[in-house]
């Protein structure tokens, strides 16, 4: 199977509805829930708001790349990241609020403004990363769904929309760990009957099944689910490395 072919329009618009729904989740905390650990080892909630608003603008600096053919980095540098993210993440909740709102009004309006003949053009993500323009609309989705569960705050893989999890899928098999040295040879079945061959080349010593419902697939490929719900089939299931 290859990965799902983006359409450009409707993946903005995901964009927009699970910004809108992590928005509604954020704005029932208080300044105090900001400031408790999230579900992602050594980051608050804070630091996932500070990295959400920051990933809207960096994306958003490849769309205007994609549509000026001027090199415009997602960030200034690995260590100015970080830096925002530390700067940012102690901040009250209004002020959070208020950043990732305009942040994603700064996505959409470089969405907004690539124009259809330039969404193949390609651009470097972060770590060397090339990738077209029109999948960026992915990219900022899958950002969203997951960092909304890392939240905690009752976003769960039971709630991902069944669209996001098939896009999420094909995207994780055929592009994220598609030769990745550090996973082994798999087969991937969803309970549907669609399945995908990822991780590194079969050395002969065969490949591991793993099957499941497609949610509990992807839960595993992120790190944000445990796997109870999958079949290796006999063998032991595989530790993935970290996106």
């Amino acid at each position: 199977m290859t990965v799902t072919t983006p359409d450009f329009a409707h993946d903005v618009a995901a964009v927009r509805e699970a910004t809108e729904r992590l928005l509604v989740s954020v704005g029932k905390l208080d300044d105090a829930a900001v400031g408790e650990p999230s579900l992602l080892p050594g980051w608050t909630r804070g630091h996932v708001l500070a990295h959400l608003a920051r990933n809207a603008d960096a994306l958003a600096n490849l769309l205007t790349w994609a549509r000026t053919d001027i090199r415009t980095p997602m960030y200034a540098s690995s260590t100015a990241r970080t830096a925002d993210i530390e700067r940012d993440a102690d901040r009250p909740l209004a002020a959070h609020l208020e950043d990732l709102r305009e942040s994603a009004t700064r996505f959409d309006a470089a969405a907004d403004s690539l124009p259809r003949a330039r969404r193949a053009f390609e651009v470097e993500m972060r770590n060397g990363v090339v990738e077209r323009a029109d999948r960026l609309p992915l990219r900022r989705l899958a950002e969203l769904e997951l960092h909304h569960m890392d939240l905690g705050v009752g976003h769960t893989l039971d709630q991902l929309l069944p669209e996001f999890v098939d896009s999420e899928l094909a995207f994780l098999a055929t592009v994220k760990f598609a030769g990745h040295p550090d996973l082994p040879a798999l087969e991937l079945r969803a309970d549907d009957g669609r399945s995908w061959r990822t991780g590194r080349p079969d050395d002969g010593g065969g490949e591991v099944v793993v099957s499941g419902p497609a949610r509990a697939l992807v839960g595993w490929l992120t790190g944000r689910g445990d796997g109870v719900e999958l079949d290796a089939h006999g063998a032991a299931l595989p530790v993935v490395p970290p996106l």
